[in-house]
């Protein structure tokens, strides 16, 4: 389990996670945007689409704000046009991230990046400097609680997925993107709610980080996560849960 994804499940404890229900919305509204520019409107011929709206009611965000945001990408309504970007930079014990972001101005955002990873001692670097250490892989997140790992991987493996893996509050099954659609239907069919289905990066390994290390590196992926045009932030640190835990008691 990676150190960033169990330190979100400590920031979910202190309260902090429901102030950032605004940036999630803004994050999804992007993606319904982008995904229905791309492939329309019609959910049924659209699968990126189809993810972007059932993570957007696992957010709960209102049907009438879903619909706003699917009508702009498909130019019904007037609104903003992003390009997407996946930057990519080193961080402290020489941690690799990826950013994937969605932007209306690509001069502020990647000005804004440098100076983040600047301000935490890491570097953006440019493309295929941090890319190499994470294999894209479909990743289909459920609740803990939904069901075991071993349950999972019984209703998952015949049609495609390769492992199941906590993250914080979630379970994460892990699969080829070409078999994400086949994963995520096998789950829903047997009654597990699929929180988001998408593809993602998965590092080949990861880095241990204790100590400075480790409070840079959490610090640095919160402030990318934290950023208006960042979706999704990747990295290839892990941090134990005492290491976590004391940094949390600061």
């Amino acid at each position: 389990m990676s150190g960033h994804s169990k330190w979100a499940t400590i920031k979910h404890h202190k309260g902090v996670t429901d102030a950032k229900r605004g940036k999630l919305f803004t994050k999804v509204i992007k993606e319904l945007t982008v995904a229905s520019r791309l492939g329309g409107g019609d959910l049924e011929g659209n699968p990126r689409l189809r993810k972007a709206v059932q993570e957007a009611k696992a957010a709960h965000m209102p049907n009438e704000t879903i619909a706003r945001a699917v009508k702009r990408g498909t130019g019904e309504l007037e609104g903003e046009s992003y390009d997407e970007i996946v930057y990519e930079g080193t961080g402290p014990g020489g941690t690799l991230f990826l950013i994937e972001s969605m932007t209306d101005n690509r001069n502020r955002t990647v000005a804004e990046m440098r100076k983040v990873f600047e301000r935490h001692g890491g570097v953006l670097a440019a493309g295929g400097s941090a890319m190499w250490a994470f294999d894209k892989k479909g990743v289909v997140a459920v609740a803990l609680d939904a069901a075991d790992e071993e349950k999972l991987m019984e209703l998952t493996m015949d049609v495609g997925a390769e492992n199941v893996e906590a993250a914080g509050d979630q379970w994460h099954v892990h699969c080829a993107v070409s078999d994400l659609e086949a994963v995520s239907s096998a789950l829903e069919k047997a009654g597990v709610k699929v929180v988001s289905a998408r593809p993602g990066y998965v590092p080949k390994s990861k880095k241990a980080l204790e100590g400075k290390d480790a409070e840079t590196a959490l610090s640095l992926f919160e402030t990318l996560d934290d950023h208006d045009d960042a979706q999704h932030v990747y990295a290839d640190f892990d941090i134990t849960d005492e290491e976590l835990a004391r940094i949390a008691d600061q």
